[in-house]
């Protein structure tokens, strides 16, 4: 079993938080993707990610330029 690697790192905040607040680049989610491979936790991507429903449709119907399009609406 694969521990969390988010625990006790920067990624224990949501990667949706994290970009929204400016503190990474978008290009971030495919780290965050690969350790929720990589993790044990029960959570789906999405949640893992902090993304809501329309967030991740469009990531996932459309495209990655498509969810940052809908991310960088909410920015701060």
């Amino acid at each position: 079993m694969v521990a969390d690697k988010r625990k006790g790192t920067n990624m224990e905040k949501k990667f949706k938080e994290r970009y929204l607040a400016g503190e990474i680049e978008f290009e971030e989610i495919d780290e965050y993707s690969y350790q929720w491979g990589m993790s044990d936790t029960e959570e789906t991507l999405a949640q893992y990610l902090g993304l809501n429903a329309d967030e991740e449709d469009a990531w996932v119907s459309d495209s990655e330029d498509a969810l940052r399009e809908l991310l960088d609406k909410q920015k701060k």
